[in-house]
């Protein structure tokens, strides 16, 4: 879907206000709040996404072309994925990029070595403008994405910039893979490395950086940036294994000089002659069997845009040049973009209308160079259409919208936004391209030459790129229900199935926020983006069926929304100039709320239905009147940066508010007066969401999730203390950029928590653990507690036996996991495992155990909860650690002076 504004939105305000440590508050808590202890220790999580499959805009697709069944794919702000063909699955390949790197989730090119296959190359950053704080950089793999090396570059690059459609930018020579091209924005030119990605230099030999700018007058500098080089294509036909390739042709971004070449291996370059003027190249894709470069040309740089274009032939050996054009010039109404060729028949050659939005897009096709082309689909007699496929979204049966148009539209859309699409070079009948929303793709594609039907499906599982606006876990029914930009949201009822639909009825472009009433979960409330409204919606049947209320005048946009505790009314906080205003019942009539300011932020309190609770500015505003006046209360809170708060469920007047910016008030706080005080946890340096889920066992307050920074660390942490000490959910294999729009736990499963993220969808995370610790040190002992873990643990009698495995490793880290059976016939009571590493590898973050390291020896500690070992049982922990040269797996362990055999 359209992404342009959205995600810049949540750049320029949300994505900058959490980078950096900031200053303490001045406060207006009573009484401080305890520390919490530094969080050194990982709890045992696997994570997974809850599927919606796809969501947002794929604009690279690329094929490894000597080996088959490679593919990677490249989205705008959700990093890059490649395919498994076995699982006909994306695996996700940038996980790893954290916080202070989030840019590092836009991809603006990739590209697969086919010289050595397990190679790959991804040019990195989201914006080119100040939305995004950080340089650009180049990630080389040698291992097909499963770890990276990073080349930080002294420019930015915008893989969410106007543009990122064309490409591919970045390029591997085929005969010399140790030299690469990449095609930089902003005036930046063309730049080469000769060592692999390792390094890079400007070609200075290349002197056209490119001019065109989408819209010179955008102060914001998103569509003023000057697009560059957008695409590098190497003629393997001249060159020879371990020798540069003599021919290289440039795209710029320039409508009187788009196509460059040199013939001697980049050493100096020359426009091309007699090329066509007045057009942006897209793409330039060569044949280099029957020796022509095909070119996609646009009026404007998409991928939204495009009212003019055409295609054009170059013959490499004559220079002569031919318009090959599908649709004569004066007949278009869109620009073409996705180019290929079929490798297995270089005649063929496939050309998308990317900008096709009405009625649909439009796919041609050629067999013999150009000179004829057939539709995907044509007019039969308008406006009824002949399609060539046939659809089918039953794997991904929202992709329908749930729309019922009028012909020609057809509902589901052939796509929108194609400008990736790509023949499997090693099978003619394999075709798959990205559109706005979805990768589509069919097995039969030589049906079409035939004129019999094939069938197009979506081939996007595993990939998840949908940012994530808001989310809630009501504690009955769906166990989750979520806001998203660009489709909405959904009812998610299995976490491991896609939905059947979004929101519908009405079907907002993007969901801003979501509440349920607490005591009634089946009442829902929602509100979000819808160009003439409504913009708010209500349910009674837990999110099942939707139907809309009325606005009251000047609402623009969604804004926060909350529902009474027992659902009896709402409170809605749109954009614009209406104010925030209180409902009885269903929104059918508003009236506006006193003393809180317009955009202020709102939420309900979990028990009393009367109380709902405001905050903007670095005031907290409290109304028992049931929204229709609110009275000021705590002040000294954070006045810049985003900052969001929530109410406990099951205790009234309990309240958490996480954020800030780091240069100014920044933290997390909690009250339980009803906002007239607040303390501030002095521990946790940085906080932008907070939530709730089930206590754990033995304990009586909600455990509490925050995407925060604790003890110098970014992450995911939880407390099932009320906040005295946290514990970091993730690691650093799985960071997934950016998480500080929402986070909430699950009231019914015990560690289960919903992580937000800005292009990587919602992932969960799901613990091994069964304990949990008492959160009131004032109490008296519980017989049901765990052991003590510092009580001296027991010496194990027997044998025994270990499983170490490196679950996951990158460039200096890696993280393992361990299973230490007890192979012999009595129990346990507490152990200590010990080993030494060969290589010099230090122990980072240990979860389910605590860890000790002298040197290379490590030792590893029970938990108090998983000392107790029967005979036959195991015991299981996991580490993230540090690594240099090389990471064996250690030799030997020892457990209580007896070594173990290893499983």
């Amino acid at each position: 879907m359209r992404r342009p504004r959205l995600l810049a939105g949540l750049a320029g305000l949300a994505l900058t206000g959490g980078l950096l440590a900031g200053a303490l508050p001045a406060g207006a808590a009573e009484t401080a709040a305890p520390t919490p202890a530094a969080a050194t220790a990982s709890a045992s999580y696997t994570w997974k996404n809850v599927r919606i499959d796809g969501g947002g805009f794929v604009p690279g697709l690329v094929f490894n072309r000597s080996e088959k069944n490679l593919l990677y794919a490249r989205t705008d702000i959700g990093g890059a994925y490649r395919w498994d063909q076995a699982a006909s699955a994306w695996v996700p390949l940038l996980d790893h990029v954290g916080w202070d790197d989030w840019g590092h989730t836009g991809v603006v090119s990739l590209a697969s070595d086919t010289a050595d296959p397990d190679r790959v190359y991804a040019a990195v950053g989201t914006y080119t403008n100040d939305w995004d704080p950080g340089a650009g950089a180049v990630l080389r793999s040698a291992d097909r994405g499963a770890t990276w090396q990073r080349a930080d570059l002294p420019f930015k690059i915008g893989g969410n910039m106007p543009g990122r459609g064309m490409g591919e930018r970045l390029a591997v020579d085929p005969h010399k893979n140790s030299v690469l091209y990449l095609g930089a924005p902003s005036g930046n030119g063309l730049w080469r490395s000769t060592d692999s990605g390792a390094t890079w230099a400007k070609v200075t030999s290349f002197t056209n950086p490119g001019d065109y700018r989408q819209d010179p007058s955008d102060t914001s500098g998103y569509n003023s940036d000057e697009q560059g080089i957008v695409w590098v294509t190497f003629d393997e036909s001249t060159g020879t294994a371990g020798t540069a390739t003599k021919t290289i042709y440039v795209g710029v971004g320039d409508k009187e000089n788009a196509v460059y070449r040199s013939t001697d291996a980049g050493a100096t370059w020359t426009r091309l002659a007699g090329q066509p003027t007045g057009y942006l190249a897209h793409k330039g894709v060569l044949d280099a069997e029957n020796g022509y470069l095909y070119l996609a040309y646009s009026d404007t740089a998409g991928p939204y845009d495009g009212g003019k274009g055409q295609v054009w032939r170059y013959a490499t050996a004559t220079g002569a040049w031919t318009d090959i054009s599908p649709v004569a010039e004066a007949d278009t109404y869109h620009g073409f973009s996705g180019l290929t060729v079929d490798r297995q028949h270089p005649g063929t050659v496939m050309v998308s209308a990317y900008s096709s939005w009405w009625p649909d897009t439009q796919i041609f096709r050629t067999t013999d160079s150009g000179s004829t082309w057939t539709r995907a689909w044509d007019y039969s007699s308008y406006p009824n259409r002949s399609d060539r496929y046939t659809m089918d979204v039953s794997s991904v049966p929202w992709l329908t919208w749930g729309g019922n148009p009028t012909p020609p539209e057809q509902t589901p859309k052939l796509g929108w936004m194609t400008e990736a699409l790509e023949i499997d070079p090693f099978d003619s009948d394999r075709m798959l391209y990205g559109t706005g929303a979805t990768v589509y793709g069919t097995t039969e594609l030589t049906r079409w030459d035939a004129g019999t039907d094939f069938t197009i499906k979506p081939m996007v599982k595993g990939l998840e790129e949908t940012a994530v606006l808001d989310l809630v876990a009501p504690p009955s029914g769906a166990p989750l229900i979520s806001a998203l930009g660009d489709v909405g949201g959904f009812r998610h009822t299995d976490l491991s199935a896609v939905p059947s639909m979004m929101f519908t009825s009405p079907n907002f472009t993007s969901t801003t926020s979501l509440d349920y009433a607490e005591t009634n979960p089946n009442t829902l409330v929602r509100s979000g983006h819808l160009d003439g409204g409504p913009r708010v919606a209500f349910s009674t049947d837990n999110g099942a069926n939707w139907f809309a209320g009325q606005e009251p005048a000047g609402v623009t946009g969604g804004g926060t929304v909350a529902a009474a505790a027992d659902g009896s009314r709402f409170v809605w906080s749109p954009e614009g100039t209406a104010g925030v205003h209180a409902a009885t019942g269903f929104g059918t009539s508003w009236t506006a709320s006193t003393g809180i300011p317009a955009g202020a932020t709102v939420e309900s309190d979990r028990v009393d239905p009367k109380t709902f609770y405001g905050f903007k500015g670095g005031t907290f505003y409290a109304s028992t009147d049931g929204g229709l006046t609110f009275t000021a209360k705590a002040t000294g809170l954070p006045a810049k940066g985003n900052v969001r708060f929530k109410a406990v469920p099951g205790r009234k007047g309990d309240l958490w508010l996480a954020g800030g910016a780091p240069d100014a008030t920044y933290g997390l706080w909690h009250s339980t007066d009803g906002g007239a005080t607040f303390a501030r946890l002095s521990g946790v340096e940085q906080a932008d969401a907070i939530g709730f889920g089930k206590a754990a066992p033995n304990a009586t307050y909600p455990a509490l999730y925050s995407s925060a920074k604790i003890g110098g660390v970014r992450g995911i942490f939880r407390s099932t203390d009320a906040g005295a000490t946290w514990v970091r959910v993730n690691d650093d294999a799985h960071q997934w950029g950016w998480t500080g729009a929402t986070i909430t736990g699950d009231p019914r499963v015990y560690g289960r928590v919903y992580v937000a993220t800005n292009g990587r969808g919602i992932l969960y995370g799901d613990t091994s653990e069964t304990g949990g610790t008492d959160p009131d040190p004032t109490d008296p002992p519980d017989p049901t507690d765990p052991p003590d873990p510092t009580d001296p643990p027991t010496p194990p009698a027997g044998a025994c036996k270990v499983a170490y495995k490196i679950t996951n490793q990158w460039q200096g880290g890696f993280q393992a996991d361990v299973t230490l059976t007890n192979t012999s016939t009595t129990a346990w009571n507490g152990w200590t495992l010990g080993w030494s590493f060969a290589a010099g590898q230090t122990v980072g973050q240990m979860w389910n155990a605590t860890p000790a390291q002298t040197g290379t020896a490590v030792t590893a500690k029970n938990a108090g909860w998983n000392g107790t070992v029967a005979a036959g049982a195991a015991a299981s922990f996991g580490f993230t650690g540090s690594w240099t040269g090389t990471n064996p797996v250690p030799a030997a362990f020892t457990l209580g002076g007896a070594t173990c055999s290893a499983a």
